[in-house]
């Protein structure tokens, strides 16, 4: 018989932000300066933050490829966990989005592993993809992840990391006909699906941390 999960609330969501959350005071303060700049108030929590920063030291990642950047924080969250001479590629659409991370960088004394790529992701992607792609971080439109994914899969190293988040679709990925963002949230269902059936993607799993983040190794 499986173990009955044990379902996140408010207590426990407040215990472990408390207890293994990567964000620092300067990390909220870019959250502050964001929503200051008009910047919409979406990042990851503090708990992803940190599984993040350990999948970064556990991979050893050297080059990253992040699709829908916006304020840049999960990108720096990264960043500060990588080695000297890493790279995290940010695509990004929005031009004041764009040099918003650009400063945030330069303040966190990043600026050295972020690459801003400003225009369509996918538009930039089919014309050039970074080579030798460690991890792979898809947080954008979603009705596009399934696109970005077969454009960067590709590039992605043996042992490499796909990563989707909201992967639990704010809660409405069971929903066979959702009422909720329907378009979002098939486009979720469908990338969910993509990640569990690719024929060179190993171990897919979804890791209930935040929204949901849906995960596969690259063969």
């Amino acid at each position: 018989m499986a173990i009955i999960p044990t379902l996140m609330n408010e207590a426990l969501s407040h215990y472990a932000e408390s207890m293994f959350s990567s964000e620092t005071p300067e990390l909220a303060q870019l959250l502050k300066e964001a929503e200051q700049a008009g910047i919409p108030p979406i990042s990851i929590g503090g708990v992803q933050g940190a599984f993040l920063q350990m999948l970064v030291q556990l991979t050893k990642a050297q080059t990253i490829v992040e699709v829908g950047s916006l304020a840049g924080y999960s990108a720096i969250t990264m960043a500060l966990a990588m080695k000297e001479g890493g790279t995290i590629h940010c695509y990004e659409k929005d031009s004041q989005y764009c040099s918003f991370i650009e400063r945030q960088a330069k303040k966190f004394n990043v600026q050295d592993r972020i690459i801003v790529h400003e225009g369509d992701a996918a538009n930039l992607l089919e014309q050039e993809i970074p080579a030798k792609i460690d991890i792979v971080f898809i947080d954008a439109d979603k009705p596009s992840y399934v696109h970005y994914a077969e454009l960067l899969i590709p590039s992605l190293t043996s042992g490499g990391l796909l990563i989707g988040d909201n992967a639990l679709a704010w809660g409405y990925i069971a929903d066979v006909e959702p009422e909720f963002e329907p378009e979002n949230v098939k486009g979720i269902q469908a990338f969910n699906e993509y990640v569990k059936r690719h024929e060179f993607l190993l171990h897919p799993c979804i890791v209930p941390l935040g929204d949901g983040m849906c995960m596969a190794v690259k063969q």
